[in-house]
């Protein structure tokens, strides 16, 4: 009986614990000068970096991933998977309804902004046929049309503060070419 009770004490120490945490599923943080926003839940939620608790900034049935903040911070890219359709959004750091951008049927995945802030930066292969392969397109974050990078290939990418440089990811590490 003693070695019963020993073991549902120190489980219920463990389960407590455990709840005494939180929650440790956040996911793709996103930073600017006084706020993270983070994905958690399949929503984003921002808090401020000086701590205390987060506000959820999206609450829609469909999955929110890749936030990123704009250069002056008054505003969040992010894609957005709602009717059956992956595409490019963008929602104040206020909250609010998050406003589409992008229309095509294909995936639009977004890796950031463009320097001055006006354009949004996102991943798509919709220019690549047979083989789907991603090139970075952008879009102004008031909406219009999409315009490609110059760069052949690339699954995610960002350009410099100066607007000099672009580093880009080539390959997805989900990329058909790696297998055999």
């Amino acid at each position: 009986m003693k070695k019963l009770f020993i073991n549902f004490s120190l489980i219920l120490f463990v389960f407590t614990e455990v709840l005494a945490q939180g929650t440790q599923l956040l996911r793709q943080p996103t930073i600017s000068e006084s706020n993270i926003v983070f994905v958690y839940a399949n929503d984003l939620w921002i808090v401020s970096k000086d701590g205390g608790d987060a506000r959820r900034l999206t609450s829609s049935e469909g999955q929110e991933s890749f936030p990123h903040f704009s250069p002056d911070g008054k505003l969040i890219a992010f894609t957005g998977q709602y009717d059956g359709n992956t595409d490019v959004y963008v929602v104040p750091t206020e909250g609010g309804q998050p406003i589409r951008l992008t229309w095509h049927p294909g995936p639009d995945q977004v890796t950031g902004w463009t320097p001055d802030g006006n354009e949004i930066l996102f991943a798509s292969g919709r220019e690549s046929f047979p083989t789907q392969e991603s090139k970075i397109f952008k879009i102004s974050k008031n909406g219009g049309m999409e315009e490609a990078l110059i760069i052949p290939r690339a699954v995610a990418g960002e350009i410099s503060e100066d607007g000099k440089y672009i580093a880009y990811q080539q390959i997805g590490f989900w990329d058909p070419e790696w297998r055999i």
